[in-house]
């Protein structure tokens, strides 16, 4: 008899096992992956973005809001530093309050929180599906592959849909229901967006650091990073950060636009200065090749086709084209109708509602002994650490609890 079995070993599998085990618990972890971590090795590009020195209640998203902020209380970024330094691992502090291991590895991460369990007694079989669960009436079982065990009380650790090619399940979120949990319907967030615009691949491979600008009803919302153009709509960290206000937007409609500004650190009247400045009066230059002097030369056709200036010369365009020119560089129509996918995604919103999860412990309020951590949970973060400072402390929670 187990007094604790974590299903997951992720971020917050892991750290809720360590907190467990430090309290005297006998604990086992099942994992589904022939390795523990296997989405964590993934953050960060490899580095793993481990949290971020400013954890504000307004980077984080559910529809329960009151949750985010009584789950936080008590545990700010310094925690998620103590508990590190107490398991060896240094960290050193990046841009914007990005926080990373010292060695700028996520292996690192895993391979310490790996051990600190093996020291502490905790017992790990990896390559162990979940296929069922019977609770009892002071304990579970639990069966993976032929084998079975029982336990006092589980942690549901087992993430969410996103990144399925790591090992993203909906297995946490079933069982929820099935124990009698409401859950909130996912979508993929911090993820690619698709798009229906013909000759993508005219476009593809540009990189641009941009302003983009989502209009919607009730606010308009702008995100700054560079945008990258692909042959199936769009990319970079500008879109990454505001996906999930698109996804949001395409419950509603078929299709968004985006204004993409591909000048942001100049603005209109420079720029339209500049270009006056440039022109050469009966030039026969083509526009086409006058405009590499200011962008990248696979957007100029875009970005003149639907002003119909594609094929001007330079000595016959007029102020009031220039105009126009600059107002297409400057707020770049862009429709979206989708994004990528699950596969795609750093996160998936949804899972669990958190009204039916006491915050304090991370107990279910409906079956005694259940406790729900992680990306299962209807929580999710901006990219810069968050999602997984929200991994970290659900596992302290569960940890001191159970």
């Amino acid at each position: 008899m187990y007094d604790v079995v974590v299903i997951g070993a992720g971020a917050s599998g892991l750290v809720s096992s360590i907190v467990s085990a430090r309290r005297g618990k006998k604990v086992l972890i099942l994992e589904k992956n022939k390795k523990v971590g296997k989405k964590l090795l993934a953050t960060g590009n490899g580095k793993c973005n481990i949290t971020n020195q400013r954890p504000t209640f307004e980077r984080f998203y559910s529809q329960n809001p009151k949750f985010i902020r009584d789950i936080f209380e008590g545990y700010g970024y310094h925690s998620i530093k103590k508990f590190f330094k107490s398991i060896g691992l240094e960290l050193i502090e990046g841009k914007e309050g990005r926080v990373f291991p010292m060695s700028l590895q996520a292996s690192s991460v895993v391979e310490l929180l790996k051990v600190e369990c093996e020291e502490l007694g905790v017992k790990i079989i990896c390559d162990s599906e979940v296929t069922r669960v019977l609770k009892e009436e002071s304990s579970y079982k639990i069966r993976y592959g032929v084998e079975e065990v029982e336990s006092k009380s589980l942690i549901i650790a087992t993430g969410h849909l996103s990144a399925p090619q790591l090992g993203g399940v909906d297995f946490g979120v079933n069982f929820a229901k099935k124990m009698g949990h409401r859950t909130i319907k996912p979508f993929p967030a911090l993820v690619q967006l698709t798009s229906p615009l013909k000759n993508l691949e005219r476009m593809a491979g540009v990189k641009v650091d941009s302003k983009v600008t989502l209009k919607r009803k009730e606010k308009t919302i702008q995100k700054r990073g560079d945008v990258l153009f692909t042959s199936y709509g769009i990319s970079g960290l500008a879109i990454l950060d505001i996906s999930r206000s698109v996804m949001e937007e395409l419950k509603h409609c078929s299709e968004v636009t985006l204004e993409i500004d591909l000048m942001p650190k100049m603005s209109s009247e420079q720029l339209l200065s500049m270009m006056k400045k440039s022109l050469v009066k009966r030039s026969k230059k083509p526009i086409t090749i006058w405009l590499q002097g200011f962008i990248n030369k696979k957007l100029i056709v875009p970005i003149l086709k639907p002003l119909k200036l594609q094929f001007l010369t330079v000595g016959a365009i007029s102020h009031k084209e220039i105009e126009l020119i600059v107002n297409m560089i400057k707020s770049f129509k862009f429709k979206i109708d989708g994004s990528r996918g699950y596969k795609g995604a750093e996160v998936a919103t949804g899972g669990v509602d958190t009204r039916e999860v006491n915050p304090k412990t991370m107990e279910s309020k409906i079956v005694k002994g259940v406790y729900f951590t992680g990306e299962v949970l209807d929580v999710d973060g901006d990219r810069g650490g968050f999602n997984l400072h929200f991994a970290w402390v659900c596992g302290f929670r569960a940890g001191e609890s159970v």
